[in-house]
């Protein structure tokens, strides 16, 4: 059976076993007219907020809060509409706050490849810089038990807009919506206490569960202390392109995107499998190997215990060059003692949460990676390096037997595989 993985810029050729299951959303078409289908939506907005350009006024200062590089939202496409929607503001009263959470900054080339040249030319735009209090904002206390920082520039606008586009999420249910603010424009404090391990850990923080999610909660409690005033989300096909908008009152237009994207995203398997081989999305989200974690986590899902899980993810920016997501793995021999390590109440360190997750999935089952990484590289974070999917694949048949049973996910982590006994917790 002939497939292809989502892989880099470029598709991942694979042979598999004809009876390998394919697992993928339904595939929807673009929007015939995608620009139309944004103006349309901002212009009749979804819950109780007016029309985007009646509730602006010419002379407030807007905030437009975008993802960052390692999230395909086309942004080239929906901040210029924004910015033309508002034509009565100045263009010097706007700015654009690249929501980088813990990730590092952009460069101007970037924004350049993610805003297009004359948004860069013509409008402020900054990262967001969770580590300098000087940039940030206190806007009290969490219910969750730590300060809320969120940076000041958004906090003091005279209008928000926060931006993104929804697809499933490893722990926050779904992504877009409040987590383009809680955790994109947010200080460390914050983010660390979001992705404590305790909050990583609830069974409940999982794929496509938006009910009694603490992450989900944590982060729409905090965008309601400093609100947008307006969201504009996205739905994506595997080519990256529009299917559905969604745009208006936070809330209300996020819950609506989900339900959209849960709809054509879940796939019910009938039970595990010995192998579950899956892509990372392909760029931008497979750039480093921290990213590749939600590859994994949604294969977990599906493959056995004591299975194998084969992630391609190219990993072009490396581990990645932030934060300490490599040096945690020197602080242990074993997923295990990872985990121990981390869930120790005393244990706080950035980055914990992805190798928290990590450790949790390699706990189960093996995990190899297909990428441009090197072999000590990825050994050195526990993981079993495959510089050949097919021959990993027939390697493993030793293992599992001539039964084996193979699943193949080429979009990676825009499905929200589940077997019948795990749906409840969905």
């Amino acid at each position: 059976m002939q497939t292809e993985l989502l892989y880099g810029k470029e598709n991942l050729p694979l042979n598999l076993p004809d009876d390998t299951l394919v697992i993928e959303p339904k595939n929807l078409p673009k929007m015939e007219d995608e620009k139309e289908a944004i103006r349309r939506a901002l212009r009749n907005p979804i819950g109780h907020v007016e029309p985007l350009k009646e509730a602006v006024k010419s002379t407030d200062t807007v905030s437009i809060v975008i993802s960052d590089i390692t999230r395909p939202t086309p942004n080239h496409i929906m901040v210029p509409l924004l910015i033309k929607e508002l034509d009565h503001v100045p263009l010097e009263n706007f700015v654009i706050i690249n929501g980088t959470g813990t990730h590092r900054d952009q460069t101007r080339e970037e924004f350049v490849q993610m805003l297009g040249s004359w948004v860069v030319d013509n409008v402020r735009i900054i990262n967001n810089q969770c580590h300098d209090k000087d940039s940030l904002v206190n806007l009290g206390k969490s219910s969750f038990g730590c300060d809320v920082y969120l940076n000041k520039e958004y906090v003091e606008s005279d209008f928000r807009i926060v931006t993104g586009f929804i697809e499933p999420h490893f722990f926050a249910g779904f992504s877009g919506g409040p987590k383009g603010i809680m955790p994109g424009i947010a200080g460390i404090e914050t983010i660390m206490t979001f992705h404590n391990a305790r909050m990583i850990g609830d069974p409940l923080s999982t794929w496509g569960n938006m009910v009694n999610n603490p992450v989900q909660d944590m982060t729409r409690e905090i965008n309601g202390m400093c609100k947008p005033d307006f969201m504009l989300n996205v739905s994506l096909n595997r080519e990256k392109e529009i299917t559905n908008v969604f745009a208006g009152e936070l809330y209300e237009a996020h819950d609506k995107g989900c339900e959209f994207v849960r709809e054509h995203a879940m796939f019910r398997c009938d039970e595990r499998f010995d192998v579950v081989i899956t892509s990372n999305s392909g760029y931008p989200l497979d750039q480093n190997l921290y990213q590749a974690v939600k590859g994994m986590s949604a294969a977990h899902k599906i493959v056995k215990e004591g299975g194998s899980i084969i992630v391609a993810s190219e990993c072009s920016d490396g581990l990645p060059n932030h934060g300490n997501y490599a040096k945690i793995f020197e602080m242990a021999e074993t997923p295990q003692e990872l985990l121990d390590l981390i869930n120790d109440p005393e244990f706080k360190m950035f980055d914990q949460w992805q190798v928290q997750k990590q450790a949790v999935i390699q706990v189960w089952a093996d995990v190899y990676v297909y990428s441009k990484l090197s072999e000590e590289q990825v050994r050195n974070t526990m993981l079993k390096p495959s510089s050949n999917i097919e021959k990993t694949l027939e390697e493993l048949k030793q293992k599992y037997g001539e039964d084996m049973r193979v699943a193949v996910m080429p979009l990676g982590p825009l499905t929200i595989p589940f077997v019948e006994e795990s749906v409840g917790a969905i």
